[in-house]
């Protein structure tokens, strides 16, 4: 006699070679991996409506096209939205689009730039907006000349595809 007709079959349930229930505790499993799936998705649109990056998206990063811009006193604009002060084309800083500058909500924080072309990253702190109202594209990572250089790219590009992330 084996072991399984000592019990009752109500208590054991249907049996199979992998052993009691597995089609139930199968469909439990892909039932929490839907609804993870679910909320990650979610999460994703919803940091992307509030202007913020993805992380999930394109390896770690939001894409984005980095452009040059002068932080000095008599360059392109005037002192930056975060402190009033005009910066150093030395430092590493960056300017953001307005949705992802957020309001301000991002002023002094640091970034993670990464280079398609290169695929160096360096880390820059957030001192600007780049105005999408007033003509800044709303991608647009608008960084020093000291960035440019530490990712291993010209300036005389222009422009340049990478990502970025809170750091």
């Amino acid at each position: 006699m084996s072991n399984a007709s000592q019990f009752p079959k109500h208590l054991i349930g249907p049996s199979s070679a992998s052993g009691p229930l597995p089609a139930m505790a199968n469909a439990k499993v892909v039932a929490l991996l839907a609804v993870l799936a679910l909320l990650q998705v979610s999460s994703c649109a919803i940091a992307r409506r509030h202007g913020e990056p993805s992380s999930s998206l394109r390896g770690g990063g939001t894409p984005a096209v980095m452009t040059v811009n002068g932080f000095q006193r008599g360059e392109e604009g005037g002192p930056s939205e975060c402190d009033g002060h005009f910066h150093s084309d030395g430092d590493m800083i960056v300017a953001l689009s307005t949705g992802w500058y957020a309001g301000g909500r991002r002023c002094r924080k640091a970034i993670r730039i990464t280079s398609a072309r290169t695929g160096r990253s360096v880390v820059a702190r957030v001192v600007d907006e780049c105005d999408s109202r007033r003509g800044c594209r709303d991608n647009i990572v608008d960084s020093s000349a000291a960035v440019w250089k530490a990712l291993g790219l010209d300036t005389d590009a222009g422009e340049v595809p990478v990502t970025w992330s809170d750091a």
